[in-house]
């Protein structure tokens, strides 16, 4: 789709709140690049397109800051398809971190391990390490990419396609986990109602998202680095407990997430840095330095479907 111009039937005009269905809301923040030439590789996880938003709106009930007009998710889905990301797979080593520290944590709220299933599972990082530590774990993915490279990588068969239309078995999973995903999702409501649908009972959600009213965001204003095209919508506190108690989660546990990257692929994320990694000495050396980024703006939760529901 380059750099064409989009038609407009591709966006949706929203009267009420994606999370609580309110109408009352206000503008919150204007669009800061031209939505009709959205394409692959702005939305794509490694896209360094900070403090580009869509037209944002804020829901008055419930605090929900979401894109407005959004892509449909018929749309989006199709532009995910075309997702090619190569210095994803790159910061491997740095996302495994990550994945464990979540896996850790799930352990001990689950000991027996059991059926994971992980949403927008990328290149399948997750879904490889848990299988390494015992879990008997699936995904799915939109990027036909991703999918094809993490069964030839790791030799997994990710689902291909859109969690919300995906044919999963009912009360099966004993975890299902979105780290970073729920954000990129027009209907978050919908999707969180499928985990739901396919989690046992008792059975664990993970989330992982930016925290808008968090005090990095606020001194970050504009030019916060979760403000970025692939993100229709931005919780606080207040909306992600909204959106769980909708859709039958309670919360057992809530923490401040940090992520661990190489110092290599946080100065590819500046271009006035990356005169540090041109020489491939330089760039071999700086991927063995691991850099943790503990800004506290985003939440991670672990939340269980009640057991009676």
């Amino acid at each position: 789709m380059g750099g064409r111009a989009i038609g407009l039937d591709n966006f949706e005009t929203r009267s009420t709140c994606p999370v609580c269905s309110n109408s009352t809301q206000r503008p919150f923040k204007q669009s800061s690049f031209e939505i009709r030439k959205l394409s692959a590789d702005l939305i794509k996880i490694t896209d360094s397109e900070y403090g580009k938003t869509w037209d944002l709106s804020l829901c008055l009930n419930c605090s929900f800051v979401f894109a407005n007009p959004a892509p449909t998710p018929r749309f989006i889905q199709t532009l995910y398809g075309q997702v090619e990301d190569p210095l994803y797979e790159d910061e491997a080593e740095g996302r495994s971190k990550n994945f464990l520290k979540i896996l850790s944590r799930l352990e001990k709220i689950c000991p027996n391990k059991g059926t994971l299933f992980d949403v927008g599972a990328a290149t399948g990082i997750l879904i490889h390490l848990a299988h390494d530590r015992g879990w008997e774990a699936d995904g799915i993915e939109p990027s036909a990419w991703a999918v094809k490279y993490a069964q030839e990588k790791y030799g997994l068969n990710i689902r291909e396609g859109a969690f919300e239309e995906a044919s999963l078995p009912a009360s099966h999973y004993a975890v299902v986990t979105l780290v970073d995903i729920v954000e990129h999702i027009s209907r978050p409501l919908e999707a969180l109602q499928k985990a739901f649908e396919i989690l046992k009972p008792g059975g664990i959600l993970c989330l992982v998202t930016p925290d808008i009213k968090s005090l990095a965001a606020r001194i970050a204003g504009t030019k916060w680095w979760h403000y970025r095209p692939g993100h229709l919508g931005y919780f606080s506190a207040k909306s992600i407990q909204k959106l769980l108690d909708l859709t039958g989660f309670t919360i057992v546990k809530k923490k401040k997430y940090s992520w661990t990257f190489s110092a290599h692929y946080l100065f590819s994320r500046k271009k006035r840095l990356r005169f540090l990694i041109k020489n491939a000495r330089m760039a071999f050396f700086w991927k063995k330095i691991s850099i943790k980024l503990a800004v506290s703006d985003s939440m991670e939760i672990y939340a269980k479907k009640y057991s009676g529901v």
